[in-house]
């Protein structure tokens, strides 16, 4: 798993890539709960476009920053997940939690960025 963090006004965004699963959930744990506890975002903005599988492990790593960020009074948004890990995060309850946004890349498609809720 690799995780860049970055503070873009009152937002943490973490990029994550990679496997989320019980060898690298800690350490996503760990770090984003750190810049948390450091910088004090309003929201926490989870970017898993690169993120390749999720396990059990990851998921709780997930819903943990989730009940972090709501008892700081913020909210979580999940940001770009791909299709292949889109069911295991449906199945764990994850789309009824938190906010699921899908960005489209402006490079690709031409036009600006653009961002839409999923709707269930």
């Amino acid at each position: 798993m690799k995780l860049d963090l970055e503070v873009q006004g009152p937002n943490l965004v973490a990029h994550v890539s990679g496997d989320l699963d019980v060898m690298t959930a800690e350490a996503f744990r760990r770090q984003v709960d750190l810049a948390l506890s450091r910088y004090r975002p309003r929201h926490l903005y989870v970017d898993m476009a690169g993120v390749t599988f999720v396990d059990s492990s990851g998921l709780g790593a997930i819903l943990g920053r989730y009940k972090r960020v709501r008892q700081m009074g913020g909210r979580m948004v999940l940001k770009n997940p791909p299709a292949a890990i889109q069911p295991v995060l449906e199945l764990a309850g994850l789309f009824r939690l938190m906010e699921v946004v899908q960005e489209m890349d402006p490079a690709r498609s031409g036009g600006g960025s653009t961002a839409r809720r999923r709707e269930e």
